[in-house]
């Protein structure tokens, strides 16, 4: 029930922070609500999948799968409400992917640079830089996964 729990309130977080930062970007009024939604699906399905792969995986493997296929996940809910509402799905992703970037690893990156720990700065560094990739490697899933689906119907 805890756990239940807690992904609720992380979900309404995600929606908030995906919502306040669609704001701050100033995509149009109508598609506000759509790109919260898209916020908070994406950091629904990385919790999600964090939590499944705990007892299979390393932690930084966990955290690195679920960014992988939350942001594929992004992908795709956002083109097809890009359609629903005839907007750029850029519009969409943006907001959707600001729950999961990997700040608070670049935070500590930087923290052992200045206190001068640069063997915890090299290895943090380097799952920034492998959570990127996987982002990255999302993105491309989704549109190879929603051109696929394009083609499929043009024939």
């Amino acid at each position: 029930m805890t756990v239940i729990l807690n992904l609720v309130y992380q979900t309404l977080l995600a929606y908030i922070g995906a919502l306040a930062f669609g704001i701050i970007l100033n995509i149009p009024r109508r598609t506000l609500n759509r790109a919260g939604i898209v916020g908070a699906s994406s950091w629904l399905t990385y919790e999600i999948v964090i939590y499944l792969t705990r007892p299979v995986l390393e932690k930084n493997w966990c955290i690195i799968v679920g960014a992988f296929i939350a942001t594929t996940v992004i992908g795709l809910v956002s083109l097809t409400m890009s359609r629903a509402q005839k907007v750029p799905i850029l519009i969409y992703n943006i907001p959707g992917i600001f729950p999961l970037v990997p700040g608070a690893q670049a935070y500590q990156v930087v923290r052992n640079l200045v206190t001068g720990h640069r063997e915890v700065a090299a290895e943090n560094f380097e799952l920034v830089v492998i959570i990127v990739g996987a982002i990255a490697t999302g993105f491309w899933l989704a549109e190879l996964i929603n051109r696929l689906r394009g083609m499929r119907r043009l024939c």
